[in-house]
């Protein structure tokens, strides 16, 4: 205990020694610069006296506008030194305006590099190195006894950090400026300092002379003394003892475990370190303290040997509270603030220890000793921000912290496996009880109450509209998601009449706190403020939307946010709801990604009236709806997000409907029939005309790229569905009857929705889209009237049987009588790609008869087939010589 309150002791009189010497070094700049004012207001004065006073020009400007002010304070780069006077200020010349700022100076060329500053660190890393290489020579060559090692090795420590000072004093006395960032004087200094933390280690890890808490001792006021040299001899050192203090523990261990030594040796080190930080306003200093003060929370966690939690929480609370004395600009012994704006350090350091509670709670399985402690800090980085506006930022971080506090007890998991033992002593760790559930509801109620009555407070407090709505956002988001984390824990997403009045108890306070807000006087971020707290006035009764009714109705309350959201941003154009509504549907993006059934297996065997038609249906309709909302201000990104999020649920809505009535309610289940594929493939034209037709009306890219890949991909499922996979010609399966059959399903429809896509998109898309149209629309038709006469003259399983003459002929009369339709149909819609078309099953059908019905066709069905082929020809080109291309009569030439 003594040897704890000594290091107290050292340590409070090192912050002290930092304060003062801080405050006099402003001290000494504010009278330098003093002396400078008044010295060139004498010189003002004696000019004036000299001069012969001048006519007064009515039009001049007062004598005290015109007066040069004094330029503001800054806090010096480089230490003054207590024992030299104030440099005398640079000869003024009267008739020279007051200089503004002095000349750059030019960078330094790689000698004076080399001279000035590389030969310096080198310097000093070789002392410092020698004094190892001599402590371990001695030790190789027994030169010297145990103690005399250890006294040599101090002495040549202290020799160090004298002739630092020395050099230092030296420097100052003849007026050479050092070289900030080789600075000799601290470069011995630093030196010295190693030396004395490895003379010390040896005397306790190698000799024995130290006991661990005298070691622990001196090795802290070691980095404590280091922190204080730094004051004088620059950040160099600064960063050596910083580094060497939060080391220490590390180097110096007894076995046994003591949380409260360790975590009052921190506090004094983070003390010295942070004040100064403060004085120095060094910025590094001060994140490099916190990021090690939060990383020591770590060791020990879950030690159930010793009591860790309190000295944890101790630990936190210690770090804190330095933090929000020392650092947070604007509060108690903290920098200078500027109003109206969010600083980093400030509101980074106070999230940092929040983080660090945070931690302590999770390992501790919410003991309410944690989650007293963690709620404490929240409260005060709530009070510590509504004092100071450079911590806004801190809040965000408090309420994320807070979600994941309670989403950790909601989700039940353990966050001891992280960083408890593994192997075989894990089964003996005991596993700690969690905190009832009543005291959670307690908490999420508290802390879901400041969050959100004093965000609402807060409104119009602050000139900057950012920080206004940062205490909007963190009204809205709290109580939210504490109660989804809530609902989750205690209902598990089940229908729940108490969370749903609840959900609505929390739209009314956020409808209220929007219609109060709106009848204020307008105020920077009021606006967006009330933007937010609209959205989160949706958000809510989506939730008691979500809570009252079934499962899968989350989907649909997060969908349903989203038109809600867009409208808003309509009354109130703030980019940030837009962005909102963006998140919204990535949101349901997701959670229909986990579980695409929407409720899991209880998605009923209905068809079509089934939860794939609420959970698909509903968020289609809601995501067109809020596209069309946002594009009424601009086609950017969330409009976008939600075109396409409307289409892809709806093309996602007709194909599990599809797989659900053809696999009755599996959708899981493997499955390659024809009549899904054919079902799929009419339903992709059909989603595509519909496409074609809503881009001309929209002209959005959503529309125009989405029916480009929903084109391609119903061709991907004709080639390789209805060509292979579910080709009755290539499969034993049954077609059905002779006419109405899954020949006309699978083949006919869609060479119909074919040509519709084709003739739609003549005048529309490229050339070459609306004749590949028309290729799929042929052959698709070719192909049922192949595979008609084959179940006319095979049954409902085509595979069966043989290919008689008869059937081979029907397949040429059949092929031919179609390309004569075709070039009919080409003719009377002035279609070259038809007449084309009709050509290409033409020349299908010469092949056809000379390479296969001349060499299988015996008897008179070949001759039929040859003269019926001739004769039909010849019809052809009689129809596009007399009407297509008439030959016109040449009037015959006359005689002159």
């Amino acid at each position: 205990m003594a040897e704890l309150i000594s290091l107290i002791t050292v340590g409070v009189a090192v912050v002290c020694i930092v304060l003062a010497i801080g405050s006099r070094d402003r001290m000494r700049t504010l009278e330098f610069r003093l002396a400078l004012i008044e010295r060139r207001i004498r010189e003002g004065q004696a000019e004036s006296s000299a001069t012969p006073p001048a006519t007064p020009d009515p039009r001049a400007a007062p004598e005290s506008s015109i007066t040069p002010e004094p330029a503001p304070l800054e806090v010096a780069s480089e230490p003054v030194s207590p024992d030299a006077a104030p440099p005398p200020p640079p000869p003024a010349d009267p008739a020279s305006p007051r200089p503004v700022a002095a000349a750059a100076r030019p960078s330094p060329s790689l000698e004076e590099r080399f001279g000035t500053q590389w030969v310096v660190w080198a310097g000093g890393f070789a002392v410092a190195c020698g004094g190892f290489f001599m402590l371990r020579l001695s030790i190789e060559q027994g030169w010297f006894g145990p103690g005399t090692r250890v006294s040599l090795g101090a002495l040549l420590a202290l020799l160090l950090i004298a002739a630092g000072e020395w050099t230092r004093r030296k420097e100052l006395i003849t007026g050479i400026a050092g070289i900030a960032s080789a600075h000799i004087p601290s470069i011995l200094t630093a030196a010295g300092t190693t030396i004395a933390y490895a003379d010390i280690w040896a005397a306790y890890a190698l000799y024995n002379f130290l006991a661990p808490g005298t070691a622990f001792i001196l090795l802290g006021v070691v980095a404590l003394a280091t922190l204080a040299a730094a004051l004088l001899h620059g950040p160099t050192l600064a960063g050596l003892g910083l580094v060497g203090a939060y080391i220490t523990p590390a180097v110096v261990s007894t076995g046994q475990p003591n949380h409260w030594a360790l975590y009052v040796y921190l506090m004094v080190v983070s003390a010295a370190a942070m004040a100064l930080a403060r004085a120095r306003l060094w910025r590094w200093l001060a994140v490099t303290a916190v990021a090690f003060g939060v990383l020591w929370t770590l060791p020990g966690l879950s030690d159930y040997r010793v009591d860790w939690l309190t000295p944890h929480n101790f630990h936190v609370v210690a770090g804190y509270v330095l933090v929000a004395i020392l650092l947070v600009s604007g509060l108690l012994l903290g920098p200078d603030a500027e109003q109206g704006k969010i600083e980093p350090i400030s509101s980074a350091s106070l999230a940092a220890y929040l983080l660090a509670s945070v931690v302590v709670v999770l390992a501790s399985a919410h003991a309410p000793p944690a989650l007293m402690t963690f709620t404490l800090l929240v409260a005060t980085t709530i009070a510590v921000s509504w004092r100071s506006e450079p911590a806004v930022g801190a809040l965000p971080a408090a309420a994320l912290l807070t979600l994941i506090v309670f989403a950790d007890w909601a989700l039940q998991f353990n966050f001891v496996n992280l960083v408890a033992p593994s192997g075989p002593t894990a089964p003996a760790i005991p596993d700690p009880p969690r905190v009832d559930v009543t005291w959670h509801i307690v908490l999420g109620v508290l802390f879901a109450g400041m969050f959100g009555i004093v965000g609402f407070l807060a409104q119009g407090r602050s000139q900057s509209a950012l920080i206004s709505m940062v205490w909007s956002a963190t009204t809205v988001f709290a109580p939210v998601a504490i109660l989804i984390a809530l609902y989750f824990r205690i209902a598990n997403f089940d229908r729940s009449i108490p969370f749903a009045g609840v959900a609505l108890l929390l739209a009314a306070l956020f409808a209220t706190a929007t219609e109060m807000l709106g009848k204020r006087a307008p105020r920077p971020g009021s606006a967006g403020s009330g933007a937010i707290l609209a959205t989160g006035c949706v958000a809510a009764l989506s939730l008691a939307l979500t809570m009252a009714l079934e499962k899968g109705w989350l989907t649909i309350g997060l969908a349903l946010m989203v038109p809600g959201v867009a409208w808003i941003s309509l009354q109130r154009p703030l980019p940030a709801l837009r962005l909102l509504a963006a998140i919204l549907v990535g949101l349901v993006l997701a959670r229909v990604a986990w579980e695409p059934r929407v409720v899991g297996s209880v998605v009923q065997t209905t068809p079509i009236f089934n939860w794939i038609l609420y959970g698909y249906g509903v968020p289609t309709a809601a995501f067109w709806l809020a596209g069309y909302l946002l594009r009424q201000r601009a086609d950017d990104g969330p409009a976008r997000m939600c075109d396409a999020a409307a289409l892809l649920f709806g093309v996602l809505l007709v194909f599990l409907e599809i797989r659900h009535y053809i696999t009755g309610g599996d959708v899981y289940r493997v499955s390659s029939t024809l009549t899904e594929i054919a079902l799929q493939v009419s339903a992709g034209l059909a989603i595509t005309i519909g496409l074609e037709w809503q881009r001309q009306r929209t002209r959005s890219v959503i529309h125009d790229v989405g029916a480009l890949i929903i084109a391609a991909l119903t061709l991907l499922a004709i080639v390789f569905g209805l060509g292979l996979v579910g080709n009755p010609m290539l499969w034993p399966r049954p077609v059905g009857g002779a006419f109405f059959n899954l020949i006309l399903l699978g083949y006919a429809i869609p060479s119909v929705l074919a040509v519709v896509l084709a003739l739609m998109t003549r005048e529309l898309r490229p050339r070459g889209y609306s004749i590949a149209a028309a290729i799929v629309a042929v052959a698709l038709a070719l192909a049922y009237l192949t595979l008609e006469v084959r179940t006319l003259y095979h049954g409902p399983v085509l595979t069966d049987g043989s290919t008689t003459d008869a059937e081979q002929y029907t397949y040429s009369a059949v092929w031919l009588a179609f390309g004569v339709l075709l070039l009919a149909v080409g003719y009377g819609l002035r279609a070259q790609s038809v007449r084309i078309a009709s050509a290409a099953v033409v020349v299908l059908t010469v092949l056809k008869v000379f390479l296969v019905d001349m060499s299988d066709l015996t008897g008179l069905w070949q001759a039929l087939s040859v003269l019926g082929l001739g004769i039909v020809l010849l019809g052809i080109g009689w129809f596009y010589q007399r009407l297509l291309f008439p030959r016109r009569l040449q009037p015959s030439p006359t005689a002159s």
